[in-house]
Formats: structure tokens, sequence, C-alpha cells
């Protein structure tokens, strides 16, 4: 405890009111002497002591408890702390720290850390929250260890200047060596087989630039060199639709930090420019509109729709130029332009003099050069050939028979469909609606997706050379659209089967995919087979390993392989191959790991600190620590500052009235008796 006295104030009236008092006899005082005034010197006085007696001055004896000056110690324990002896530095630091500031009875230590588990170093974070509720008129100042690579320094350092002076040990060299590839910006997705854009930049201390690796899906690119240190415009080209992944990579140099920050990935879905579907009705019916409204209804279609309301051989008086109809374009369609189609509709029977045989047959080899077709078989005309029938044939699944089954029945899903991409995970519930008519079909090798409870099938999909059919063998999917008796799930089923056809990679059958955590890849296939071969992996080091897959749910499986290294990470199982970039934990530390000073500089100069490095092995180089007062440089070259603020406590008080106020008044009517006494002489 220390004994200190004090003069202090505690005024009888507010001391607004006093001022404004003090003011006004100032003012008359000074009228009073430019009248020359004689008694100038003892109305003065008068006006000083009942001045000085209304603030009633006290003598206050106090007994005051010094208080610890606080310093806060904010060690960084982020990931870019992990290189080259980073983190032992730092604890070196801080234990010796901690002996000297322990040494010191006037300080009190806080440490803080930060976040070991954040994506970035949150060192000012760390700092505040150390110091939220400490008083400011007791900070000493704060010492950050660290590499210096910190991601939430404020642009305004003003509101730091409180909690200052700060200083940084930096922990690491300045001639340490990286070289990195950044994606600073990459479209989500691109058209398929059209250039698109990427902004990267590469960095290296010691080049003016280096080629840049890249390779889609596992497959490489030619490299493309570019300049070191600016942002690079690359363009590439995205092979196929669906999911792709791209890899950038410049080659490793001795001496690096790490490697991991040599690769980098973008994810990108492939898409259609726009899907062209050519919709041929082939003649009027309930469910004809189904089809139109779906296809219209999906924004990335461009739907061509012709509907057969008369065909070539009916006979009446109306001459050609008097028909409103117009002619159907069957040459254009079928033989110009058919290629310009992603997929063919053929909704109800088509008659035999509406397309003749030689454009049935270029439809077939438009499906075997990689051509999609759908077929809506509806009941066959009494003068016409089923589409089984004509060189169409060769394309289509299974065989028709021509006959029509009528009656009540409710469509469900083969244990095929049950597995396929197309029909599994459709709902079920409640109960699909029923049916009435189907066209009777042997499907053969075809792949039935949905039957009738007897076993006939309703949905055959086949593959054919490149392309892909599909047939369903009922027109009554409209009655599913109406919702009678709760309907069923038509859009979905429809968009699935267009998609397959299509080749959308998401409705393949056969697929595989890698997802990659913290430690392991996650791989999951998609397939019909009931034994899967099992999974092989490559590490970015070549060392393969084999899983066996593990049966999720019907016709998906599993497997799960450690993954302890960062890199490329591809695998295989039979014909499906994908690859996966296993990149770092938290991505925002191996943007630049480098150690530097360059981001706490302004924190350390708004607040008047010091930035030091400390070397990056256990004996580290401490700068000396010196008290220094309140205002004024607070580092040197060799040496940190914190500041010395003298606070205290005050534990008991004792006050004594200089001027009692009555004593005051008295001496105040004396000086003025004097006044008046002087002027009347």
């Amino acid at each position: 405890m220390l004994d200190a006295a004090r003069l202090g104030f505690d005024p009888l009236i507010p001391w607004i009111l006093l001022w404004c008092l003090a003011a006004a006899a100032g003012v008359l005082w000074g009228f009073y002497v430019l009248r020359r005034g004689r008694a100038w010197l003892t109305r003065a006085l008068a006006a000083s002591i009942l001045t000085l007696a209304l603030s009633n001055p006290l003598w206050i004896e106090e007994e005051r408890e010094p208080l610890k000056d606080i310093v806060a110690v904010v060690l960084d324990k982020s990931e870019s702390m992990n290189f080259q002896g980073r983190t032992e530095a730092a604890q070196a630091a801080f234990e010796a720290l901690r002996t000297r500031i322990g040494a010191d009875e006037t300080l009190e230590l806080r440490v803080a850390e930060t976040d070991p588990d954040a994506d970035g170093t949150d060192l000012y974070s760390a700092l505040y929250s150390a110091l939220s509720d400490a008083p400011r008129d007791r900070l000493a100042g704060a010492i950050l260890i660290t590499d210096g690579q910190a991601d939430d320094i404020p642009e305004d350092t003003s509101a730091a200047e409180q909690l200052g002076p700060i200083h940084g040990l930096i922990v690491g060299s300045d001639a340490e060596i990286d070289r990195r590839v950044e994606i600073l910006s990459a479209p989500s997705f691109g058209i398929v087989d059209t250039e698109i854009e990427m902004m990267i930049q590469v960095d290296d201390p010691t080049e003016s630039n280096l080629p840049v690796s890249i390779s889609i899906n596992g497959e490489a690119k030619p490299p493309q060199r570019v300049p070191v240190g600016e942002p690079t415009k690359i363009t590439l080209t995205l092979p196929r639709r669906g999911d792709n992944l791209v890899v950038l990579e410049v080659e490793g140099r001795p001496g690096e930090l790490t490697f991991a920050n040599n690769l980098a990935s973008a994810p990108m879905s492939g898409v259609r420019d726009r899907l062209r579907v050519l919709l041929i009705t082939g003649e009027p019916h309930s469910g004809a509109r189904v089809w139109r409204d779906l296809l219209k209804a999906d924004p990335s279609v461009d739907l061509v729709h012709f509907t057969i309301l008369r065909p070539p051989t009916k006979t009446d008086a109306a001459t050609t130029d008097e028909l409103a109809l117009i002619q159907f374009p069957r040459r254009q369609l079928f033989a110009e332009k058919l290629d310009q189609f992603d997929l063919v509709i053929f909704d109800h029977e088509i008659r035999r003099q509406v397309i003749e045989l030689e454009y049935l047959n270029n439809i077939a080899r438009y499906v075997e050069q990689g051509g999609a077709l759908m077929i809506a078989a509806g009941p066959p005309y009494p003068d016409s050939e089923l589409l089984y029938r004509t060189p169409l044939a060769a394309v289509l699944p299974g065989r028709a028979t021509g006959r029509v089954i009528a009656g009540r029945f409710v469509p469900e899903l083969t244990p095929l469909g049950r597995r396929h991409s197309v029909t599994a995970g459709l709902p079920t519930q409640p109960e699909w609606g029923p049916w009435r008519r189907y066209m009777e079909l042997d499907p053969g090798r075809a792949e039935a997706l949905i039957q009738t409870p007897d076993g006939a099938p309703l949905l055959v999909l086949n593959r054919v050379a490149k392309g892909r059919v599909a047939s369903f063998m009922s027109d009554q999917i409209w009655l599913w659209a109406r919702g009678h008796e709760g309907g069923g799930p038509y859009a979905e089923l429809i968009r699935r089967t267009a998609h397959w056809l299509m080749k959308e990679p998401e409705l393949e059958e056969e697929l595989l995919k890698l997802e990659a955590d913290t430690q392991d890849v996650q791989a999951t296939l998609r397939t019909l087979s009931d034994d899967p071969p099992p999974l092989r992996m490559t590490d970015p080091g070549g060392i393969v390993k084999e899983t066996p897959w593990t049966l999720t749910q019907p016709g998906e499986y599993s497997a799960t392989v450690a993954a302890p290294g960062l890199g490329l990470y591809s695998a295989s199982t039979g014909d499906l191959s994908s690859v996966v970039l296993r990149g770092p934990k938290y991505p925002r530390e191996y943007i630049d790991v480098r150690s530097t000073t360059d981001k706490l500089q302004p924190l350390a100069t708004a607040t008047l600190g010091g930035m030091f490095r400390i070397g990056a092995d256990a004996s580290v180089n401490l700068p000396n620590i010196r008290r220094v007062g309140v205002r004024g440089n607070a580092s040197g070259s060799d040496w940190i500052g914190l500041r010395s603020r003298n606070a205290y406590a005050v534990r008991s008080t004792r006050s004594e009235p200089l001027l009692p106020g009555v004593v005051g008044m008295g001496l105040a009517v004396l000086f003025m008796m004097l006044a008046w006494r002087r002027e009347g002489r």
C-alpha cells in the first residue's frame, strides 16, 4: 500500500453555475477597471476568494494499492506454423517471454492462442479476445509470436491503438522458398467442347514465368506457360457433361517449404448449350399435351413438335394451297437436319405414308452413331406397319407383337428397375395410379424397368452401338399427369429417361465417384453388377491399394481408403475410373506459407510497436524487454517496450476542507468592505 495526498474540489454549487458566476464576476471586474476604479485589487481578491470558497477545496489523503500492468502474449497455433521448426521456435520464445514477464512483479501476463482448427490465422481476434475485459488504462502492450501469416488484420488500425504497443516476434527466415499455384476465379460450369477461362496466379521469387500442367479428370492436357506473380488467364475445354475435375500443377523445386500448394483444383460441371428435341406425334390423343408441356417447361430445351393431323394419302375436295395445315417437312427433318437433334421422340405409331422407309433407315443410323430415340407406343393403325416391322426395328428394344391389352393395372418396378439409375429412388408411396392399356412386347435382351403386375414390360431400355433407345409400351402416362387415382411420378420418370438417353453422367447406371476428406477418400459405386471388381486406388506416390466394396443399397456400393498424404488420387474398378485431389484441411493456410513481416507491420507501426525475426529453431534470439512511458516510441533495434501505466486502486481516503464556506464568505466580505473604504476616501 502507498500513502498519497492530493488537492481536490467538492463545489457547493454545480460546476457549470460556478463557472458562470466566475465569468460574470470577471466581466464586471474588467468593466470596473476600465472605469478607473480605485479598489480594483481588493475587489479582485474578494471575487477570487468567493469563487474559491464556493469550489470547496479539499486536501485528500488516500491509501492506494498499485495495480499490475497487463501484457498479452498471443501464440500462433495455425497449420502454417508446422513448417521447418516454427512450432518449436514459437514455443521456446513463449517460454522465455513467460519467464521474463513473470519476473517483473508489476506485470500481469495474459496468454491467448489462435484456433488450430480455423481455416486461416485469427491472430488479431485472439488478441482482442484476451484483452476484451482488460481496463484500457492498465494495458502495457501485446506480443504476437507468429510466422506473420495472419488473415484478420483490420485495414483500419486506429482501433488497435488502445491495445498497443503491439510487437511481432516472427519465426522463420526471410530467405524461405515456396512455389505455389492458386486459382483466383473459375466458373462452376461450362459448355462442353467450348473454351472456358480461368484466372490463376503462380508465385515463385526466383522465376519470371513457369509452365503449368493441366489435367481434366486425370487426363493430361498440354501445359501452358504463365508469368509469375501476376493474375493470368488460361483457357481449357471440358470434355464431357457432368462433373469434371480440373487440376493445375507447377513442378516442385528443391528446398520448398511444402509441395501441397503446388497443386490446385476446381470442380466444374459440363453442360450442353441447348438440348434440341424433335417430338413427332402420330395423331392427336389425350396424352399428347403431356409430352409437349413437360418439354416446353424446361428452359434448356429447344423443342420442335409436329402432330400428324392429316395423312398424305387422305383425299378430299380441298386443294393443297387451301389447307391451313403445313406440309410435314420429312426431308428437312430426317435427311438434312437429323444429326442436329439430341433426342427424337415418336409419340404413338407413325403411319407408313408419313415417314418413308428411307427416313426410318436414317433414324436407325442416327441412333447407331450416338443419337437418342424414345418411343411412346400407341395402338397401331389398321393400315399401318408397326415401327417394329420397319428398318427402325434394328435399334428398337424387344419385338412388338401388335396386340393391344386393355384393362386396369398398376405399373410396378422390375427387380432391375429397383436398381437402375433411371427408376431407382422413384417415389412409390402412395401407390401409383393405374393405367388402362399397353402394347404387348417381347423384350428379348432389352432391360425392362417398369412392368405390369403379370410381368409385361412397360418401360424398356436398349443400347445400340453408340446410341440409346427407350420404349414406353403404353400411352397412358398422361393419367399420372392428371393425378388419376393418385397419379404417379411422370415428370421425374420422363426427365430421367430422357437424360439417360442423352448420356447425362448423373443417370449412368455404371458410375464411380470419389470424395476426399481430411484423412480418407470415400468411393461410391453405382452398378448393376452383383459382384463388382474391387476398388484399386493409386496414391500420389504411385502405391496401389485394393479395397473390397460394401453394399449400401441395391445397386450402390461404398468403400473407404486411407489417404494420409496430400495430392492426386486415382481409382478404378472394372472399366470405370475417377480422380480426386486430396488437398489441405485448411486451404487458406497454404495460400502463402512463407514467413513474413509485411502483414503485421501496419499494426506495429500504428501502435508504435516493433517487428523482430527470432529464427526458426529452439535457440530463438529474443529482443530485450524495457518498461517505457505512456507516450513515445516503444521499440528499438534490439528491444521492445512495455508501457508503465502506474494504475492503482484507492482502498481508503480522508479529506479536510482548506477553505470552509463560512471563512471564505467572511474573507470575501472583509475585502469588499476594504474596497468600499478605499473608494470612499
